[in-house]
């Protein structure tokens, strides 16, 4: 764990694409919904490390718009899988002080999930210990899309009159939440999937290697290290003052 040695420009919000959940489980001859169900495992981890390290926001992206394209039966596996952690473990995320957003198209979901989403997110909406966002049947053409609708709508009723990029950002489902400072990527593959683009416009991004449910702490301590010895410049310059 990041100790003495912890950077002061500790990453206030982390992104994750979760992948290699299939690979993972395929390498040791198990079946794709073990896989599944460890990343989810996995998952529970990072939250509970993220908080201790103190990070303020994480967003977890675990089903992608695109991934309903899947074979059914591992759909209904992850739906499956879904409920049962909205189930069990929802009243334990309560009391660690961890409140819960779910962002996506949650019209495709059965109806007894939603409601579960619902209850859990109403449940931990006042706490503040770290915000966990998951992206669930998420798609950031998708967010983009909907910030279009929304601001014509709200323009064709007068509700708005200008449009800027804050407006624009304000508009996205991760409204509410700054846009995350560090991406990672597990599973080896060097892409983003069509996760939050418009708002990881200017986030560092780290790619690695080890598939999603070996991701440790020691890994996500790498990814940190990482981000604390960049220069952030968000496209203008570095300090001159640093360099006389």
């Amino acid at each position: 764990m990041l100790n003495s040695d912890k950077p002061n420009n500790l990453p206030r919000h982390i992104a994750v694409i979760m992948d290699g959940n299939g690979r993972w489980a395929t390498s040791k001859g198990l079946s794709r919904s073990k896989g599944h169900r460890a990343g989810a495992e996995n998952a529970q981890k990072l939250v509970e490390y993220s908080k201790k390290l103190g990070i303020k926001y994480l967003t977890l992206f675990t089903f992608s718009s695109e991934n309903w394209k899947r074979p059914k039966s591992e759909v209904d596996d992850l739906i499956r899988l879904l409920r049962y952690y909205l189930r069990k473990e929802t009243s334990e995320f309560h009391k660690s002080g961890a409140k819960l957003n779910i962002i996506g198209d949650l019209s495709k979901l059965p109806k007894d999930v939603v409601d579960m989403i619902n209850n859990a997110m109403d449940l931990t909406k006042d706490n503040n210990d770290i915000i966990v966002t998951v992206a669930l049947s998420y798609g950031g053409r998708q967010d983009i899309t909907n910030a279009v609708k929304n601001i014509a709508e709200d323009l064709r009723v007068n509700k708005i009159n200008e449009i800027d990029e804050d407006l624009v950002g304000s508009y996205m489902m991760t409204g509410d939440t700054p846009d995350p400072d560090l991406l990672i990527r597990t599973g080896a593959e060097t892409r983003i999937s069509n996760f939050l683009l418009w708002q990881l416009a200017y986030s560092e991004i780290y790619f690695c290697d080890v598939l999603w449910p070996d991701f440790n702490s020691l890994n996500l301590d790498k990814a940190i290290e990482f981000y604390a010895a960049k220069q952030r410049r968000f496209g203008g310059l570095p300090n001159l003052q640093e360099n006389k």
